[in-house]
């Protein structure tokens, strides 16, 4: 058996923490990383560079060419429901490529996939509704629990102007995150399964990582609560 997670998808509100958690995994040796939370090479996959993309062209279109927005209004909203899902359709299929085009070469390799859903936009009980079987299979789940008051003063907090499309440096108005992220439905998807979360005729393992008080903002304390989390869940993937 593998000594490493396959797939860990990793949610929880927009500024909860997430993308702190890969920094700190990613920026340590492959030894420590296996040894401490059984992570092999790291292959991350982020539904916000693509969301990110589509406003960019959106904005090119419009002001460019004076052509109608594609993807989302002038405002910053998705035009359509349905695009939240095909960004999971297209996570799925970036997953589907990159197995592909590295079967045989890594096999210390762990993906982390990324994403958030506020119940505006259907929440996670229509998100996982995309994910593929084969994404999902011999996967797991960290989910970065936070309120929405400290969303929101992370997400002030964190945000660059001057970098809009940066992973660590992104943000929204307060009111965008308010509106989409306000309200969540990862508590009630797992309602009753205490340890795995049936997505698709998939059994997938999960664990909460209780962020309150933030450990994301200070490596010294990020670390031990990432050895509780992982420790955890490997228990839990291993006897499934």
């Amino acid at each position: 058996m593998k000594e490493i997670f396959d797939k860990i998808i990793l949610l929880g509100r927009p500024a909860s923490g997430k993308s702190e958690v890969i920094h700190y995994v990613k920026n340590l040796n492959l030894e420590e990383r296996r040894k401490r939370f059984h992570l092999g090479q790291i292959k991350d996959i982020d539904d916000f560079p693509m969301l990110w993309t589509w406003f960019e062209e959106d904005d090119i279109l419009e002001k460019k060419f004076g052509k109608p927005r594609l993807h989302s209004t002038s405002d910053g909203y998705f035009i359509h429901e349905y695009l939240w899902h095909l960004l999971i359709e297209r996570i799925s299929l970036d997953y589907l490529k990159n197995v592909r085009d590295f079967k045989g070469k890594d096999e210390e390799r762990t993906y982390l996939i990324e994403f958030s859903r506020g119940t505006e936009h259907g929440g996670y009980k229509e998100a996982f509704k995309h994910l593929s079987k084969e994404l999902l299979e011999h996967s797991a789940i960290v989910y970065v629990n936070v309120p929405f008051e400290e969303s929101l003063r992370k997400n002030r907090k964190r945000f660059n102007p001057d970098k809009p499309d940066s992973i660590l440096e992104h943000g929204l108005p307060d009111s965008k995150l308010e509106k989409m992220y306000k309200e969540v439905d990862f508590h009630e998807v797992i309602a009753g399964n205490k340890t795995h979360i049936d997505i698709n005729g998939v059994k997938v393992p999960y664990v909460i990582f209780e962020n309150m008080p933030s450990k994301t903002d200070d490596p010294e304390l990020l670390g031990p609560a990432l050895d509780e989390v992982f420790g955890t869940l490997w228990k839990v993937y291993t006897s499934s």
